[in-house]
């Protein structure tokens, strides 16, 4: 990502904080992290542990907790409001040398997340969410498939690749034949 871009973006996100609310901010491009989508932006923000141990989950609950009543009105004004509409997802983090670390395994504490990106059917009756980890070679295809304007989300890609193989002509005895195991199934209970 352009140095100068990501600076500003900084800047943007710190002006809705106290200096002292962030330990780090890191500005995420496509390529940077794997949730990062191709043409998308995002945030993940460090905060400070405000003097508060490192060592528990409930630790890390209380920062997180603690930021959130400092700062809800900046939450609000960034997530509700939407004042950083280029930006599609910002993830808040309590703070720890560890997790600052270049490849870090950023889960399993809490965090803050939102400024989730939609998508075209998040309103629309009937369709299901489904939620899946892709490996690098899949991730790879699918944002292929993106950047070769086939769809303009992972979502919308993953929807064109099940399209395609209902369009199959061998679909209707795939069909048929999940159809005789559901069967075989029910018969055997």
């Amino acid at each position: 990502m352009d140095k100068a871009l990501a600076d500003s973006v900084v800047a943007q996100f710190r002006s809705a904080f106290p200096d002292e609310a962030f330990t780090q901010i890191d500005v995420l491009g496509y390529g940077d992290d794997p949730d990062v989508e191709p043409g998308e932006t995002a945030i993940r923000a460090f905060a400070d542990r405000g003097g508060q141990p490192a060592e528990t989950f409930q630790d890390d609950e209380e920062v997180m907790r603690a930021f959130e009543e400092a700062h809800s009105q900046a939450i609000t004004w960034l997530h509700r409001d939407g004042q950083l509409p280029s930006i599609a997802w910002i993830q808040l983090i309590p703070d720890t040398p560890d997790r600052r670390a270049p490849g870090a395994v950023l889960w399993g504490f809490p965090s803050m997340f939102f400024g989730m990106r939609s998508d075209v059917t998040d309103a629309v009756p009937g369709f299901a969410s489904v939620h899946t980890r892709l490996g690098p070679d899949d991730l790879a295809t699918v944002d292929a498939l993106i950047n070769a304007g086939i769809g303009s989300s992972r979502a919308e890609v993953m929807r064109w690749a099940i399209g395609r193989i209902r369009e199959n002509p061998a679909y209707p005895q795939i069909l048929m034949k999940a159809r005789e195991i559901n069967e075989t199934d029910r018969s055997d209970q």
